[in-house]
């Protein structure tokens, strides 16, 4: 289903005659498969700008981000190894909202930044780049030719992410709970991807995907 709104009044064939990226948001509550949705588009030529892997590298030891982290949250939340303990970091947060907001006053404007360089180093060219970022239907991000979210039921994403990523129920539940509620990542998506088939059926839907992000007018 593709969502009326921007991507639908901006759906056209392009000209060719500029060179201009197309901007592609990617999102999804955690366990709804948006890493994989995105694995698959970037194997279709995609450049992906992947929010969480750029949240890891901000967070090697010696960075600004992990010593501030270690200044706000104690050294508990540091391995035997020197590196971040996120399971130690998740077990403080994800149970204490103040302390998630002000993870998230550390954390996201670097990330933000880093975002905004990558992007402009595909600016002058007509690739597709896709940010793949967890909270883009709470934050959205300008210039976006459309935004996509991949669905999953929140039951079925607990059982995924006990099945296959080691979770406890109770922690799945907890980390879904503290995000923006499906209905309303739904409203913001152009087109929504459905994951609660299988692995096939998931590329056949980004096949789907990747077809109508060819109909999108660049939008920065």
């Amino acid at each position: 289903m593709v969502a009326a709104g921007s991507a639908r009044d901006a759906a056209a064939s392009r000209s060719g005659s500029v060179a201009c990226v197309v901007l592609i948001g990617l999102t999804g509550g955690i366990g709804a498969g948006k890493s994989s949705v995105s694995a698959s588009l970037a194997r279709r030529g995609a450049v992906v700008v992947d929010a969480d892997a750029i949240v890891k590298e901000l967070q090697q030891p010696g960075t600004d981000v992990f010593g501030e982290m270690v200044e706000r949250f104690g050294p508990g939340i540091v391995a035997a190894d020197g590196s971040l303990d996120r399971a130690a970091v998740a077990a403080v947060v994800f149970s204490d909202p103040e302390a998630l907001a002000e993870l998230g006053a550390i954390v996201h404007p670097r990330v933000h930044d880093e975002i905004v360089r990558r992007v402009a180093e595909h600016a002058d060219t007509d690739h597709v780049v896709v940010l793949d970022i967890p909270l883009l239907a709470e934050a959205g991000w300008p210039g976006l030719a459309g935004t996509i979210v991949v669905d999953l039921d929140p039951d079925v994403a607990v059982g995924r992410l006990v099945a296959h990523r080691g979770f406890s129920e109770s922690d799945a539940r907890s980390r879904i709970a503290n995000q923006m509620e499906r209905e309303h990542r739904l409203a913001k998506a152009d087109l929504v991807i459905d994951n609660h088939g299988d692995p096939e059926a998931l590329e056949r839907e980004v096949d789907r995907a990747w077809a109508w992000i060819h109909t999108l007018h660049p939008a920065i």
